[in-house]
């Protein structure tokens, strides 16, 4: 595996593997052909960016059922 030189850290570490299966899964519903060793430098910055833009937009809805789905505690 490449060494992984991002400096974001993640609030729920535990959330990582979800993240990267969400990855893998927009990814292949694009037809982008993503390197599961951990190498992603042949990778055009336009496909990254739509892989990027599409599980930001799955995260929103995620968090919009669930706050449609409680009840207002103000």
């Amino acid at each position: 595996m490449a060494n992984n030189r991002n400096s974001n850290q993640l609030a729920t570490p535990q959330a990582r593997a979800a993240l990267d299966q969400l990855k893998f899964e927009v990814a292949q519903e694009l037809g982008i052909q993503f390197s599961r060793d951990g190498y992603h430098g042949d990778m055009l910055t336009k496909d990254t960016g739509r892989i990027g833009g599409n599980i930001t937009r799955r995260l929103v809805q995620m968090a919009e059922q669930q706050l449609a789905g409680q009840t207002a505690r103000f």
